[in-house]
């Protein structure tokens, strides 16, 4: 999804010759193939989006896979960056990095002040790794690695796979696939207390390339909208644009995960940067764009 928006936004904005490798092209877990690719193709700048990422579930079933894979991954590409002499490098965290009880809205230097969400805190510090690998570099290198930590992401392209999806994936397949069968009720997980925050993926995609532009670029920026909506709200918002018109109910016997997740954006507004997609024009779409890559054939089930 964060891949397909990123190249979309390329294009649009025209100048680049876009490099790109599919899985069965270049596998990130494999340090060699990782450094060769790198140093045959000589990018001048590279942006890592690639992770194993899921909603609490697949975080709290596989956090050995995540962990792993996520550091592989940054490790691989980071170092082989540098030994290829790709001047600049923007790697993608996530809000997740920061502490589960973190002031609201979440300022980029509280990480690593107290303890991580107990449900995520493998993916966790897989991405302050990465994001902590950009600042080292940079610092020790003079390098211009840096690193970007987004809010929860939605849009064309997402994955709908019933336990392994975030939660506005999840939502739009269920509450779909209930519309279609007719069903009166859904259930979503947790007490609903919980808020959160979503950044439409272009929206995500137009930032990065913002911060790639800037010259002198703090060693990681913020990614969102510096507005959030509780899950329950949240389910109303997408049953709504879905057609759903049953009962909405909670299940408070299973994990909420962190309170809330507010991203402090000050410093990506004074870096003259501000998220433009409006929540409910973003859902529309994405439900549109489910519908068709379901006709297609296509969607990520």
């Amino acid at each position: 999804m964060v891949g397909s928006a990123l190249v979309r936004e390329a294009e649009k904005r025209g100048g680049f010759e876009i490099l790109t490798a599919t899985r069965q092209e270049l596998d990130l877990l494999n340090q060699e193939a990782c450094h060769q690719w790198l140093a045959k193709h000589q990018p001048d700048q590279v942006i890592i989006a690639a992770a194993k990422v899921g909603g609490i579930h697949a975080n709290s079933t596989y956090p050995a896979e995540f962990i792993y894979e996520n550091l592989v991954i940054a490790s691989n590409l980071i170092e082989g960056c540098r030994l290829a002499d790709v001047s600049r490098v923007l790697f993608l965290g996530s809000s997740c990095i920061y502490p589960k009880m973190a002031p609201q809205p979440m300022p980029e230097d509280c990480l690593l002040t107290s303890p991580l969400e107990v449900t995520n805190e493998a993916y966790a510090i897989a991405k302050i790794a990465g994001l902590k690998m950009c600042q080292h570099y940079r610092a020790q290198y003079g390098l211009m690695y840096h690193s970007a930590m987004p809010t929860n992401l939605y849009g064309p392209g997402d994955n709908y796979h019933p336990e392994n999806s975030h939660v506005i994936p999840a939502l739009i397949r269920r509450f779909h696939e209930a519309k279609e069968r007719g069903d009166k009720e859904v259930q979503i997980w947790g007490s609903g207390t919980p808020r959160r925050e979503f950044l439409h993926v272009d929206d995500l995609a137009e930032a990065c390339f913002h911060l790639l532009d800037h010259d002198n670029p703090p060693d990681w920026v913020n990614l969102g909208v510096g507005e959030d909506v509780t899950i329950l709200g949240l389910a109303q918002l997408v049953a709504k644009t879905v057609g759903f018109q049953g009962e909405i109910t909670t299940d408070p016997s299973k994990p909420d995960g962190t309170p809330r997740k507010l991203l402090d954006v000050s410093l990506l507004n004074e870096a003259g940067f501000s998220a433009k997609i409006a929540f409910a024009d973003g859902l529309a779409g994405a439900y549109q764009d489910f519908l068709a890559t379901l006709d297609q054939g296509t969607a990520r089930l």
